[in-house]
This record gives structure tokens, C-alpha cells and sequence, in this order.
């Protein structure tokens, strides 16, 4: 089960928690619950402007976060739904470009807690609902939609028929849901396809490419492959993007990271597989300065946390948490990499859900890293520090148990050498607590 959200403001709190309450003792993976209660809401599903829905294992909040800075750069008003948050629920949910507000929200979910009459109903389901019913009731151009988890089974893959789909990379995450190989996770996430929808998808193997291409032809939508239909490329400091209906040279996205080059590429094609939202070239290239996704590859600015380093050092936050994140971020913090500072040594802190695949996230590091310290995630399923230190040294980096990222960041300091570059990562539940801590908001 997942984590209950909570709110500063107590009768939000309160409400969010009898939504909580609600979640069932058994997840028997069908929309039957949420369907029922959207019919008892007066189907606002299918009220909404036009839909750009979003699924993968990594990436797919970036991409959504570059969807929505396109789509406001060209003067539109934008809903979007996202999940999970990092510091407060509201950040789940943007109407018309604004984080829904304390009152709003609890306002909503009086609403859909009556509705509902106490039936068992999952917190994400329930969630789902009370933002398609926010945004059935504001005016807005486009919404944004990203899938919470998988794709086929999804509360979100209520929506009947988007405007645009799109799938990001993808990895082993969730394989108690989703199966055993990325064959079968490439299945589930390619069930968001819907007849004569374009579903835009990311370079994969071609075995991967293939499952897509068998789901997408089932159910009749219009697959557009990168390297076949659409493609972009970095070179002389820009990004060159071509499809059927030409090229556009773009500026470097401001978010860090190789793997942003993908997902903003990705946002582009889906913008250009539709013309219900029409959305300039200028506008385009506007949205790769605006996008903004917190604690993905993200330094921390002044603040509690950041003091309690040298001066010269850097503090980096990433909510990546499972192997092809890890690649992602070694790449990134190698000598070469766009995040890294050169000469500064790398230290990681990290904390793991329980679930997690703790081996393969870190091992892409080995060589790379000075020391890893290891925090228990506060109020989570999580490693411990001792057992996730046990692990990272078996895949053949140093590391000691610490029980705070304070602590840990004090015995970073107190260790001899030269400032350090420090990345603080594992978890999004641990990046938000650290943007918290740090006094950052992100939203």
C-alpha cells in the first residue's frame, strides 16, 4: 500500500486520510471501482479538453513537464495531473496552470468522499477522479496526463480517447504489477494506445519496438516509431529534430542531463503528431528554457542542507530509483557527464524503498564514486542503513550506515580532502523530504 499523503492544513489532512482509509485490502487490477465512480460523478472524464496522455518507466514526468512548457509558451492554458508529489499532494494537480489550493482540493474531495459511499476504492483511484472533476469544471486548451503506473491497468487509462499518446523510456520498475521482463513491462505500458490516436514512442530494441507495434495494432492507433518517423540529435549545441513535416532546430534544454535531450525530444514529437493544439516553432523552443520538473538532476540553492557542506562543494537531488535511472545518473556524474563539476570527488547518500531493485540502481557507479552513506527513508518500506550499506559493498563501493542525510552530509564534511559534489538519491519520498529540509519548494 502506498504512503498516505498528508497536508500542514488539518482538515485537508483529515480528509485526505479518510480517502486513505478507503483503499482496499486486495488490488484486484480492474477500472470497475473508478468507473463506478466517475458514472456517480457525472463521467467528467470525458469533459476534458483535449488529452495528451503519458506513460514510462523514466522520463514521462520530464516529458509531461516539457508538454506543459511548450503548450504555456504558445499562450495556452494548461491542466495537469502528475503523481507522486514530493513535498504536498496540491502538487499533483495544476488547473489551468495553478497547483489546486487547500480549499479547492478539500472542497473536492467532500464532494467525491460522498459520492463514493464508502466503497472500497484505491487512494490513486480516488485521486484520479478528483482531478478529471477539477478539470471537467475549469476551462482550459490542453491537459496533460501522466500515467501512474503501467499503463493498460491504470486509473488514468479511463480516457476514452486522448488527443496524443506517448510513451517514455522504459526499465524494470514495478514488477509485482507489470511482470518479470521489459517485454512485459513494454506490453502494460503500451496499453494507453486507442484506435486512431497517434502513440508517439522513444528508441527501444527492436524487440521491445516490436511488442509496442503489436499492442498499438490491436487496438488501431497510429505508431510513430523514433528513428523511423521522427528523430532529433545534439550536435553544435543544439537540438536538430526532423519528422514527416520537416526539422526544427531547437535550444539545449535547461533541465541537465543526457537523458532530458530524449524526453524533450519525445514532448516535440507528441506536440507534432496532433494539430488540435497547435503550437509554433518559436513556442517550442521557448518551452526548452521553461520546463521545469524538481528533483530530477536538480543542485539545491542555499540553504540548511547546502551549509552544511565546504564552501565550493555542490548538492545535487535525484528521485531516481531503479537500474536504467542509475545508468542515467552515473552517465551524468562522470567526468563527462553535463552534471558533473570537474575535480569535485562523488559522493552519493542514498535511500531505498524496500521494493526496489537497491543492486542494480547503484552498481552503474562502481569506480565512479568515492564513498556511499546510507539513510532510511522516514515513515516508508525501507532499506535500512545497515542492509543498504551491506548491499552497495557488495557491489563494490564503499559504504557506511547514517541515520539522517544529516548525518550523513556531517561525515562528508568531517572526512579529509577536497569539497565534494554530493548526490542525494534513491527515492522521490527522500528528494522531496530534502528539498523540505532545504527549505525549496517544488511546485
Amino acid at each position: 500500500m502506498m504512503p498516505r499523503a498528508r497536508s500542514d492544513d488539518p482538515v485537508l489532512d483529515a480528509l485526505l486520510g479518510a480517502a486513505y482509509a478507503l483503499h482496499p485490502a486486495e488490488i484486484d487490477l480492474t477500472l470497475d471501482r473508478l468507473t463506478r465512480l466517475l458514472s456517480r460523478l457525472g463521467n467528467p472524464h470525458r469533459k476534458l479538453p483535449p488529452v495528451f496522455h503519458v506513460a514510462g518507466t523514466n522520463g514521462k514526468g520530464s516529458t509531461v513537464a516539457f508538454l506543459r512548457a511548450c503548450v504555456e509558451a504558445s499562450g495556452k492554458r494548461v491542466h495537469v495531473y502528475t503523481s507522486p508529489h514530493l513535498i504536498r499532494f496540491n502538487e499533483r494537480i495544476r488547473v489551468s496552470g495553478q497547483l489546486i489550493t487547500n480549499d479547492a482540493l478539500a472542497e473536492l474531495l467532500r464532494e467525491i468522499l460522498a459520492k463514493n459511499g464508502g466503497q472500497p476504492i484505491t487512494f490513486f483511484e480516488l485521486t484520479t477522479a478528483l482531478a478529471f472533476l477539477a478539470f471537467s469544471r475549469e476551462p482550459a486548451d490542453a491537459a496533460i496526463i501522466e500515467v501512474g503506473l503501467g499503463g493498460r491497468m491504470d486509473a488514468t487509462n479511463v480516457i476514452e480517447a486522448p488527443l496524443v499518446t506517448g510513451i517514455a523510456q522504459l526499465g524494470l520498475d514495478h514488477q509485482q504489477w507489470l511482470g518479470d521482463t521489459i517485454l512485459d513491462i513494454a506490453r502494460e505500458k503500451a496499453g494507453i494506445a486507442k484506435r486512431g490516436v497517434p502513440l508517439v514512442v522513444s528508441r527501444y530494441p527492436k524487440a521491445v519496438t516490436a511488442r509496442i507495434a503489436e499492442v498499438a495494432g490491436v487496438a488501431g492507433a497510429g505508431l510513430r516509431i523514433r528513428g523511423d518517423d521522427w528523430d532529433a540529435a545534439l550536435y553544435e549545441g543544439a537540438l536538430h529534430y526532423r519528422d514527416g513535416q520537416g526539422r526544427v532546430t531547437l535550444p539545449l534544454p535547461r533541465l541537465p542531463g543526457a537523458h532530458q535531450l530524449d524526453n524533450a525530444a519525445l514532448a516535440v514529437a507528441m506536440l507534432r503528431a496532433q494539430t488540435a493544439v497547435p503550437v509554433s516553432d518559436g513556442a517550442l523552443r521557448a518551452g526548452m528554457g521553461w520546463a521545469d520538473w524538481p528533483a530530477r538532476l536538480q543542485r539545491l540553492d542555499a540553504g540548511p542542507l547546502t551549509a552544511q557542506l565546504p564552501d565550493g562543494s555542490e548538492l545535487w537531488v535525484d528521485g531516481g530509483h531503479n537500474p536504467a535511472a542509475g545508468r542515467a545518473l552515473a552517465d551524468n556524474f562522470s567526468k563527462s557527464g553535463s552534471a558533473a563539476t570537474t575535480g569535485l570527488p562523488l559522493h552519493i547518500v542514498l535511500g531505498m524503498l524496500s521494493a526496489k531493485d537497491a543492486a542494480g540502481f547503484i552498481k552503474p557507479f562502481a569506480g565512479r564514486v568515492a564513498h556511499v552513506w546510507t539513510v532510511p527513508i522516514d515513515d516508508h518500506a525501507a532499506h535500512s542503513p545497515a542492509d543498504l550499506a551491506d548491499i552497495v559493498a557488495d557491489a563494490g563501493l564503499a559504504a557506511t550506515p547514517c541515520a539522517s542525510v544529516v548525518d550523513a552530509l556531517a561525515a562528508i564534511r568531517a572526512a579529509a580532502g577536497p569539497p565534494p559534489l554530493v548526490l542525494v538519491t534513491g527515492s522521490l519520498y527522500l528528494a522531496g523530504a530534502v528539498l523540505a529540509e532545504n527549505g525549496q519548494t517544488a511546485g
